[in-house]
């Protein structure tokens, strides 16, 4: 059987790792999404801490026998833990100022922590095993499932869908918009902003961490992990529109599928094609498809 002249296989694989990589790429991108629509912060560390995320993993299990279950909550805990402490520590001190030394003081910090780990780890990469009970396919009739990438589909869709809802439909999520929007205001009816604020930080850096954790079965944990990637997460972001949630996850999901299609019909463009999308989306609006116009 094939489709589009392609056998069939071969096109549901390749739809599937599009899935898979839309999954990373709406998870990063919806972190990357929190703190910059909430703290107006360019987080360029945003892919180190995803590097960091799968380091911790794999640093629980080589060094203290925690398997990958104890990772997905310890490890978002630390790195969340490590975002609070940038934020109160360094980027506090710029929210005053122009983004521009936000942007350069979150790339600094990136460049760092890859220098770190490239020395300590090299860059060859560290191999982390995919979970027993998640290991092996399922067979679906028209094609192999394998198991732990429909995982991680699943929970970054969970994952997404549960900040989106936070943010945009809670009490919670009020309070964190309104005091982005006037901090003295909302401080004025006794809500502690500035601990909001860490707090924000904290768990977009917890999100790009547990998009680590998943991603460490898959690929090799590597310090280049995280600059491999950012690229194209902050390209999903602008198309999504600079601080939309729901854009955020969407296009990342989308465009997992558009790249995944391009692999079938025109390999050569598959590395390009989410930046030739993000020509196209603003040369038609500027603020991204669910962005909001000035």
């Amino acid at each position: 059987m094939e489709i589009f002249g392609i056998p069939h296989q071969a096109f549901l694989g390749q739809l599937l790792l599009g899935l898979v990589n839309g999954a990373f790429y709406a998870m990063l991108s919806l972190g990357l999404a929190v703190i910059f629509g909430l703290l107006g912060i360019v987080n360029f560390a945003h892919g180190a801490l995803y590097m960091l995320g799968a380091f911790a993993a794999w640093i629980l299990l080589d060094k203290f026998g925690l398997n990958y279950w104890y990772a997905l909550v310890l490890a978002p805990l630390i790195v969340g833990t490590i975002g609070v402490m940038i934020e109160r520590l360094l980027l506090k001190h710029l929210y005053k100022l122009d983004p521009l030394y936000g942007l350069l003081l979150t790339f600094g910090l990136a460049l760092i922590l890859e220098g770190v780990f490239r020395e300590l780890y090299g860059v060859s990469g560290q191999n982390y095993n995919v979970p027993e009970q998640l290991s092996g396919a399922t067979n679906l009739g028209f094609m192999m499932l394998p198991n732990y990438r429909a995982w991680v589909v699943l929970v970054s869709l969970v994952v997404c869908l549960g900040t989106w809802y936070l943010i945009e439909r809670t009490r919670l999520g009020a309070y964190l918009r309104a005091g982005t929007e006037n901090a003295p205001l909302v401080q004025a009816f006794g809500v502690n902003v500035p601990m909001m604020v860490m707090l924000t930080y904290g768990a977009g850096a917890g999100l790009a961490a547990l998009a680590g954790v998943l991603a460490a079965p898959i690929i090799q944990v590597s310090p280049l992990m995280g600059s491999n990637l950012i690229i194209v997460v902050f390209a999903v972001v602008v198309i999504g529109g600079m601080g939309s949630i729901l854009g955020s996850v969407v296009t990342g999901l989308g465009l997992g599928l558009v790249e995944g299609m391009t692999r079938v019909f025109y390999p050569e463009a598959s590395s390009i094609v989410v930046f030739v999308v993000m020509v196209l989306v603003l040369m038609v609006r500027p603020a991204g498809l669910f962005g909001k116009e000035n």
